[in-house]
């Protein structure tokens, strides 16, 4: 994804042991197989295209998924993260954060979106790659708020906001067309004021963490 010049992309992001970064075509594979190892993890929660799971997320699929993501923030509309783990000197793709649908000038907004491997939830990792992602929106990213929308009986989901500090602010009935249906989504938002006075979220982050 080099190349791009839209404000704050491309970048690469860290703290810690966690790992943002822009996709690269040599994660098919490793992307492929976290994506079919948590199926039932994932699927409730995500509007996919019909279609076996297993070929939606193949190594092939992944290269229909990588050109979109490209394209996306090439055009400024995106900054889409590979999540990794870095242990022992080695990296381990391990989820998504995507900061989508951003408009500029006026709004500066966007939406966020994320998933993380069910062998590292729990770990503080989508908590802490947020974190490090709406920080970079409000700096270099030039944006003003942050916006999540999560269905209601997602509670893994919800809770890595309520963590960070989200407002919930919505009840969007029937909101979007998953899992066969068309699901009603709670929204929460941030905006950048909310957090410059404590430094910013993963500063916040990381006292919630030390106190809990």
């Amino acid at each position: 994804m080099l190349g791009a010049t839209t404000p704050g992309w491309p970048a690469v992001l860290s703290d810690g042991a966690v790992l943002l970064r822009p996709y690269k075509r040599g994660d098919a594979r490793a992307w492929s197989e976290v994506r079919i190892a948590n199926q039932s993890w994932l699927a409730p929660w995500e509007s996919a295209p019909p279609g076996p799971w297993s070929e939606m997320n193949s190594p092939r699929a992944f290269g229909y998924v990588y050109r979109d993501m490209r394209r996306a923030a090439r055009e400024g509309d995106s900054m889409p993260f590979a999540v990794c783990l870095v242990e022992n000197g080695r990296e381990r793709l391990v989820g998504h954060v995507n900061l989508g649908n951003i408009v500029r000038r006026a709004f500066a907004s966007a939406y966020a979106g994320y998933w993380v491997d069910h062998r590292a939830a729990g770990r503080g990792v989508i908590p802490t790659a947020l974190a490090l992602a709406v920080d970079h929106a409000f700096g270099p990213g030039g944006l003003h708020r942050i916006e999540v929308n999560i269905r209601p009986e997602n509670g893994p989901s919800r809770r890595v906001v309520e963590k960070l500090g989200f407002r919930e602010e919505a009840y969007h009935q029937r909101y979007m067309h998953i899992d066969g249906g068309w699901r009603d989504h709670l929204g929460y938002a941030m905006t950048s004021e909310e957090v410059a006075a404590e430094g910013g979220l993963l500063a916040r982050w990381r006292r919630v963490r030390s106190t809990s």
